[in-house]
């Protein structure tokens, strides 16, 4: 399994800065946070953009995927969503990133069924830009599909390879499932997983990896005897979290923890 880490552990911190902790810490790839605040975002000049490829290939990282914000199931039209998906594509594509990162967002007024339709919908509309551009979308498992089972629904009925799912485990463990139950759902249409940890349901603060409840052993034990050997993206919310602990100090155990979990698992595995 590949090592990254997501940005938004790192609000707001410049590219080199970036890229250094990854080498520094062992990590091949970084997922970015596409976002106003940060340092790329949809309105990045085509100069930047160009510019970024150079630094992530001068420093050896690889861009994971971009973490956009278009919400795919949400109430309303399907033009700004898609639009929203449009411009995320195109990004990525000049990036060299392979995915990109949507919720489902749907809003508390409207059935399951109104919700998976407008989400399969949209995503099937993107496909064939995704295609061209050699992204692929993931949903991730998030919000009003937080359950592997029901991001797994959406992106079934799409039935296109360029649509997958991102497996986010607080996610899923929120939900009730278990790892193996989440793998089950999520195997023929998984990009990547986001792992992290937290104390409990009721306080999602960040942690250092393997100090919480997370059920990482299981995931990874999951993952490794599938034969999976994808992206592990430590996705940290310190943005959301300014009480948590700064997460450059904690890039190096983390990727041992993870390291250490991989190698147990392999060789549980066999």
């Amino acid at each position: 399994m590949k090592l990254a880490f997501s940005t938004l552990g790192v609000p707001g911190l410049p590219l080199p800065q970036v890229i250094a902790l990854a080498t520094a810490n062992g990590y091949h790839g970084v997922e970015l946070r596409a976002h106003p605040e940060e340092p790329v975002h949809l309105d990045v000049t085509k100069r930047r953009r160009a510019e970024v490829v150079r630094e992530f290939a001068d420093g050896g990282v690889e861009i994971v995927g971009l973490a956009g914000y278009a919400q795919v199931a949400a109430p309303g039209t399907d033009g700004p969503v898609l639009d929203e998906l449009r411009r995320l594509l195109e990004l990525a594509g000049e990036l060299g990133a392979p995915f990109v990162r949507v919720f489902p967002g749907a809003g508390p007024e409207q059935r399951g069924e109104e919700a998976d339709a407008a989400a399969a919908r949209r995503l099937a509309a993107a496909a064939e830009q995704a295609a061209g551009l050699g992204v692929r979308i993931l949903l991730e498992t998030h919000d009003s599909h937080r359950a592997g089972a029901a991001a797994a629904r959406v992106v079934a009925r799409v039935g296109r390879p360029e649509v997958g799912v991102l497996w986010d485990v607080l996610h899923t463990w929120l939900a009730g499932e278990t790892p193996t139950v989440t793998h089950a759902a999520l195997a023929p249409h998984l990009g990547y997983v986001q792992v992290k940890d937290v104390a409990s349901a009721a306080d999602t603060t960040p942690l250092a990896l393997g100090a919480g409840v997370l059920p990482l052993a299981g995931c990874l034990d999951t993952l490794s005897r599938a034969g999976w050997d994808g992206w592990l993206c430590w996705e940290y919310e310190k943005r959301w979290y300014e009480e948590a602990a700064p997460l450059p100090g904690l890039l190096g155990e983390g990727r041992t923890y993870l390291e250490e979990l991989s190698e147990e698992s392999l060789d549980a595995a066999g």
